[in-house]
């Protein structure tokens, strides 16, 4: 079977593609350029998580999937009125081109439209694009050009929800010795000993880190790996029941049991000065293994 792509629209007027190739499929909405859903053939359960009850709106983010962060991660540094992780995930993006590689994958390029909206929150000249490669494994590289005159400041990151068994089941490794602030104790910081376990809400910025990380899911026999490059900090977060109860579009009852984000990023000080007329790009790649 050969590889096939193609644009669909929702009822609310969102512009998805979908593709299919020999290795995966996915769906991948021009709002945000955002991963929606992506599935290797060779996987026997989906690797990203999606809400059943996600808002599929003009301006609006999908809770679930890949969203992008950028030109901020959290809330702006300055103005709260802004939408918080940035503007990138819910204004459209332009399609580029998409190309059939030789090993049957499919590799996507997005830019970033420059909306009034944009405009309003960046005043900056910059380019932004977006390579999404559709295989065996799905690669995601976030590139960031300065057009202007004058440097400037950004905090980015790929705040992934990943489909689990279970959250008090995985555990998430990788990070052991790592330095992280914890947005539950007053934004503290502290060392990570032991691998990763959860057993209630979770919400920490590992820094000076580039280290992989893996979701290792015992009822699924399998492990994802988060492999990254140009990412010196790791997000963990998962809302657990009373947080989640509180988002009209985490999901069903328990739903956010069955996700966990580990979000490849640059933020606080791993914040990154692009200079002019240079590019920083940031990368992560997804894959799973079974056993």
């Amino acid at each position: 079977m050969g590889s096939s792509w193609k644009i669909n629209h929702d009822v609310n007027g969102l512009e998805f593609i979908e593709i299919s190739n020999p290795l995966a499929e996915a769906k991948i909405g021009l709002q945000g350029a955002h991963v929606a859903w992506w599935r290797p053939k060779s996987s026997s359960e989906d690797v990203l998580w999606l809400s059943s009850n996600a808002r599929y709106e003009k301006g609006r983010s999908i809770r679930g999937g890949v969203p992008i962060c950028w030109p901020w991660f959290g809330d702006h540094p300055t103005d709260g009125n802004f939408c918080v992780h940035g503007f990138a995930r819910v204004i459209p993006w332009q399609l580029i081109k998409v190309v059939d590689l030789k090993n049957g994958a499919t590799q996507v390029s997005l830019k970033l439209k420059p909306t009034d909206e944009a405009k309003k929150q960046l005043t900056y000249n910059y380019d932004l694009e977006l390579t999404i490669t559709v295989g065996e494994s799905l690669y995601l590289n976030l590139k960031t050009t300065n057009l202007s005159n004058h440097p400037f400041v950004i905090s980015e990151g790929f705040h992934t929800y990943f489909y689990v068994s279970d959250i008090e089941s995985i555990k998430v490794t990788g990070l052991e010795n790592m330095v992280f602030s914890d947005k539950f104790a007053n934004f503290n910081r502290d060392i990570q000993r032991e691998p990763i376990k959860f057993s209630g809400p979770f919400d920490r910025v590992y820094t000076n880190t580039s280290n992989d990380c893996y979701i290792e899911d015992e009822k699924f026999n399998r492990v994802i790996t988060i492999k990254k490059s140009n990412s010196d900090s790791t997000v963990i977060w998962t809302p657990w029941d009373k947080i989640a109860n509180q988002m009209a579009d985490m999901g069903k009852k328990d739903e956010w049991r069955r996700m966990v984000c580990v979000e490849t990023a640059n933020l606080l000080e791993n914040s990154v000065v692009i200079y002019p007329d240079v590019s920083h790009s940031i990368a992560t790649e997804y894959s799973v293994q079974e056993f």
